[in-house]
């Protein structure tokens, strides 16, 4: 069975990067697809797999601008020549699903999130963005819309990472989904004695929302970490105090060290899934979480952290203090427990489970037992 397995974009390690690792354990012989690809910022694992790009990796400045190609992807992905492959995968936060595959082979998307730019955070980007985004965004989101609706009909089975995004697909691409979240390695972190500093993790771009973490510790005086790098990180460190400490980037090690001694992470941001709370959770630490999108998936009022319904540095600035007074209850071992159901068994069981079910509605026959087992 040929495997082709296609990833949207592999400029950075980020969570997705993370499942498409997993995903290629379960494949061992698959090939990867995607629009752009930098070597020099991937995992080995990535690296000594066969990668192949769609035209817009050999177009001018596109490993850091291929954002400004987007109107160009779809025609790209269906230029692909996938009549060799059995089954394809295709792992979608940007376009990927639109390939054009054979009638007989099996098409499952593995769904991080539908694009958020061009469906509900539209206006989002679109006012974050420069003039021409905004004179842009307008004229090409329709179309784009289109596309996506009408390819998300060339998969068999659709996967999502969480009941927020199915929620998402099933309201803008009218498809079912089954939910298989993505997976921690819960071996990898382990609890520490903690420290004074709150954390906030991840990218710094605005839909992340880093600016509220920053303005309410600014007011309340208390010490944060803020551990990232991304286009808003000038401007946050102008407006931050000297309470306020910011690293680039950390390695491994020293991240699982920054996770296992916060007080707590601060986590502001409306997530497709969130994979940094249930890390902390793995080392034993609580997480404050703005009380919409995935956190309320993965995070357990009251026993592995709290919620903060309002989007705004007030609402986040009252829900640390409560948060001070509630520590003292936080019970380390509730959040190692959490985190356990996130692992990495329960992704691959429910991974091949959904490709089974796909595969035996698509031929009306039973996979191969061989298959399966080849493929775990």
């Amino acid at each position: 069975m040929r495997v082709a397995i296609i990833h949207y974009w592999l400029v950075a390690m980020r969570g997705g990067e993370r499942v498409l690792e997993q995903i290629l354990d379960l494949y061992p012989q698959a090939d990867i697809f995607t629009h752009v690809y930098d070597p020099t910022r991937m995992s080995a694992k990535i690296r000594e797999r066969k990668v192949t790009t769609t035209f817009i990796g050999r177009l001018p400045f596109a490993k850091e601008q291929y954002q400004k190609y987007l109107p160009l992807m779809p025609h790209a992905l269906e230029l692909l020549d996938l009549s060799a492959y059995d089954l394809v995968i295709s792992c979608e936060a940007g376009p990927a699903k639109g390939v054009i595959t054979r009638p007989d082979a099996l098409h499952v998307t593995y769904c991080h999130s539908p694009m958020r730019y061009i469906w509900d955070q539209y206006g989002q980007y679109r006012d974050a963005g420069g003039l021409l985004t905004r004179w842009t965004m307008p004229l090409l989101a329709p179309g784009l819309r289109r596309w996506d609706m009408v390819s998300a009909s060339r998969s068999d089975a659709i996967m999502t990472n969480s009941h927020f995004v199915r929620k998402r697909v099933a309201k803008f691409w009218g498809r079912e989904a089954s939910v298989v979240y993505p997976p921690i390695d819960a071996s990898l972190f382990a609890p520490a004695e903690p420290e004074d500093a709150y954390l906030w993790a991840g990218q710094l771009v605005p839909y992340k929302r880093p600016d509220l973490a920053v303005e309410a510790f600014r007011r309340n005086g208390l010490p944060l970490h803020i551990v990232g790098d991304g286009p808003m990180r000038a401007q946050l460190q102008r407006i931050a105090s000297p309470n306020i400490r910011f690293t680039e980037r950390l390695d491994f090690d020293a991240l699982r060290k920054a996770y296992a001694t916060a007080r707590a992470l601060v986590f502001t941001a409306e997530e497709d899934f969130g994979m940094i709370p249930v890390e902390v959770q793995a080392s034993g630490r609580p997480v404050l979480a703005y009380g919409r999108g995935g956190a309320l998936e993965t995070v357990v009022e009251g026993r592995t952290g709290l919620f903060y319904r309002e989007q705004t540095a007030a609402a986040l600035e009252a829900a640390v203090a409560t948060l001070e007074d509630w520590l003292p209850r936080f019970d380390p071992a509730d959040a190692v427990a959490q985190a356990a159901r996130f692992s990495v068994a329960n992704f691959r069981a429910g991974f091949l489970a959904t490709v089974a079910r796909a595969h035996q509605q698509l031929n009306q026959s039973p996979v191969p037992a061989a298959s399966l087992e080849a493929a775990a």
